[in-house]
């Protein structure tokens, strides 16, 4: 079923040229779009409890991100699926990678960032949210992964996001006073 999803999707590419070079585009760089959207979040004015609220979600972002990118790295140390472009023919639209398919990196980093920021600001969590999904699509677009190592990126960022958010609570005590120091310096 993989197999037919991937060929499903990355049968569409190399038809319109456009469209592959806005796939390749989203692939690349949407990660950066996601970084750009924390930023904003972080500096963007407002009341204190809503800007409170915002960063929480920033450092929760921050830490999920890397903590699913982590546990990716255990699983990819467990089990090495060949990316589909090894054992398939396939269009590749990005360079080859040398690390396994299963998890997407990409998509659980994306997918981490994406449901924080939505746990702390629903409007910017649904553009996160649908910048998050159209990379993932993109990543199997371009040939660089099965649909099943986005779904579990997805699942992987998302159950880690939501984990740390949960944990605001027993942070904040750790976490107010560096940002009163942060506040000070106009950081925060």
């Amino acid at each position: 079923m993989d197999t037919r999803l991937f060929h499903a999707i990355n049968d569409l590419a190399g038809r319109a040229d456009g469209i592959d070079d806005g796939f390749e585009f989203v692939a690349h760089y949407a990660p950066f779009a996601l970084i750009a959207l924390l930023l904003g979040m972080w500096f963007w004015p407002g009341a204190r409890s809503v800007r409170d609220r915002r960063q929480w979600g920033c450092m929760a972002a921050t830490v999920s991100a890397a903590l699913a990118l982590a546990i990716n790295q255990v699983i990819i140390r467990l089990w090495e699926r060949p990316r589909p472009y090894a054992d398939h023919d396939a269009i590749l639209l990005v360079s080859r990678s040398h690390d396994p398919s299963f998890p997407s990196d990409h998509a659980t980093f994306a997918f981490a960032v994406a449901v924080a920021i939505f746990l702390a600001n629903r409007r910017a969590g649904i553009a996160a949210l649908i910048v998050a999904a159209i990379l993932g699509f993109s990543r199997v677009y371009v040939g660089a992964h099965y649909g099943g190592d986005v779904l579990a990126g997805a699942l992987i960022g998302g159950a880690v996001a939501y984990g740390v958010y949960q944990l605001r609570p027993f942070a904040q005590p750790l976490i107010d006073p560096p940002m009163r120091l942060a506040r000070r310096m106009r950081l925060g």
